[in-house]
């Protein structure tokens, strides 16, 4: 299908690589075709090198020219020609597909462990057969914790070439995957011209889509409607769907009691259509037809927890492990279909009952991944809640947490725009970063190691390209002190005189 048009189609979409960075890329051995790739920092005017987990695809390679209104390249075109099976069932199967092995590649571990992983069903690689512009990347707690941006158009907001800009946003500052929450006009254009220019996994939350198509009359929400849905974003190319279909009728009373009630929009909405019809939730009842339909295009599942606490006063009451028990149960239904699943979690939760949350998604999902919403650690960060939610995030990803989905600062109160955005990712990369570190992962330790090492050896140049915002690095130093080299061994907080790590330097050398 072509790319829909936009005011910049025809014109190239070229990211520049960070400075003191460079597209690198790493062969297969068992699958000889692929070219896996890296962002390799120069460190010390080119005596060191480091290679970092890369998410930009072919945008920050100036060997490759892009334009918006033909998509990416067709990477893994090839690789599904004649397979039918999926992730999940090829693993089980023994076999290592190219994406298992892209992926060992990145994350820096065995082929094989990657392809365990996928058949435990402790790990998922979301890839759609038609998303075939995507680069494999892993989901899963004994990988790199990853990042997910949400973006989308409203009724009242944004249009294709705004959602276009904040999904290359997005990635250019490490956005794992991206989800297309759009719920306006257009959703389909919109959606189209994401995916044929993403290189990461995109997800949605079909259930949007669908009341679209009625109007936006939830009583006459179908299950006819919802499949025709999800046909056409399996065609397109979607990699992975929130479906809530453990928010159940029983389960409604008492999360209409809480103090902020339901809070997510399926959840809402689906709660809405069963009191209307007095009947269970379709998306329950037609489950093992949804799994048949996601197989068959090797679609993956992140079930969706409609029933999230909205504050920390409702965080692991009985509606939201009432459906966490109800979504264990399903993973087992898709598993047996050979579906890839995740779980997504809360929400707002108080620091002391985070632990909680992980433990029972562990034992009750059957160690399947989890991806969560922060969670925000207190209900009073309007403004700020990007960082609110970062707190929780850094623990539930230090307990096992998969995923983390980014909240910008605008969250609760608007749409996020381009700034907003870049804010959200950095300080859940920050999160992320802070897990895997804490997990002690080989790369989030080399990475962090490095920067130690250069700020020690006052070297700002290397500190700028280490950072997860050189740019502002720069900025914030540079104003503050001449480029005359008069600077070179303090900050601003210390001063030449009273910077600690100089006169710790000045004790070695005379000793």
């Amino acid at each position: 299908m072509a790319v829909p048009s936009c005011p910049n189609a025809g014109k190239a979409m070229l990211m520049p690589p960070f400075e003191g960075s460079r597209k690198v890329y790493t062969d297969g051995v068992i699958h000889k075709d692929l070219r896996v790739p890296a962002r390799e920092v120069s460190l010390e005017a080119g005596k060191t090198l480091l290679r970092l987990y890369d998410v930009t695809g072919p945008y920050t390679d100036p060997a490759v020219v892009l334009d918006i209104s033909k998509g990416l390249p067709q990477l893994r075109r090839a690789w599904k020609e004649g397979c039918k099976a999926t992730q999940l069932t090829s693993a089980r199967r023994g076999i290592i597909t190219p994406e298992m092995e892209f992926v060992a590649i990145r994350e820096g571990v065995e082929a094989e462990f990657v392809r365990k992983e996928v058949a435990e069903g402790r790990a998922i690689i979301p890839a759609n057969i038609n998303h075939p512009e995507c680069e494999p990347m892993a989901i899963g707690r004994n990988f790199l914790v990853k990042i997910n941006s949400n973006i989308g158009n409203s009724a009242l907001s944004s249009s294709l070439e705004e959602e276009l800009e904040k999904m290359l946003w997005s990635i250019r500052w490490g956005a794992d995957t991206v989800m297309d929450l759009s719920t306006g006009a257009h959703i389909h254009k919109t959606r189209e011209g994401i995916i044929r220019n993403s290189p990461v996994p995109i997800g949605t939350v079909p259930i949007y889509q669908a009341l679209e198509k009625v109007g936006g009359r939830i009583e006459d929400l179908s299950w006819d409607v919802y499949r025709q849905t999800l046909v056409e974003q399996c065609e397109q190319g979607v990699d992975y769907f929130t479906v809530h279909a453990g928010v159940l009728k029983a389960l409604v009373p008492a999360a209409i009691q809480r103090k902020t009630g339901i809070v997510s929009r399926g959840g809402s909405i689906l709660s809405k259509w069963m009191m209307i019809h007095n009947k269970e939730n379709f998306l329950y009842t037609h489950f093992e037809e949804i799994c048949t339909l996601l197989a068959k295009y090797d679609v993956a599942f992140s079930l969706g927890d409609g029933l999230r606490p909205g504050s920390t006063a409702d965080a692991n009451d009985t509606a939201q492990f009432g459906e966490l028990k109800v979504l264990g149960e399903l993973t087992q239904v898709a598993w047996k279909h050979g579906v890839q699943v995740m779980i997504e979690g809360p929400g707002h939760v108080p620091l002391n009952k985070i632990k909680e949350n992980m433990d029972r998604q562990l034992e009750q999902c059957h160690g399947a991944p989890f991806y969560t919403l922060g969670p925000l650690v207190v209900d009073v960060g309007a403004g700020r809640d990007h960082i609110t939610s970062a707190i929780g995030a850094a623990m539930i990803g230090w307990l096992g947490t998969a995923m983390l989905c980014y909240v910008t600062p605008k969250e609760h109160l608007s749409l996020p725009d381009k700034n907003d955005v870049k804010e959200g990712i950095i300080v859940h990369k920050i999160a992320a970063l802070a897990a895997d570190l804490a997990k002690g992962h080989p790369m989030a330790i080399a990475w962090n190691d490095a920067m130690s090492e250069a700020r020690y050896a006052f070297r700002w140049e290397d500190q700028y390209r280490l950072t997860l915002d050189p740019e502002t690095a720069r900025r914030y130093r540079e104003a503050s002190f001449p480029k005359d080299g008069t600077s070179d061994h303090c900050c601003t907080m210390c001063g030449p005189s009273f910077c600690a790590m100089k006169i710790t330097q000045d004790i070695n050398i005379r000793g």
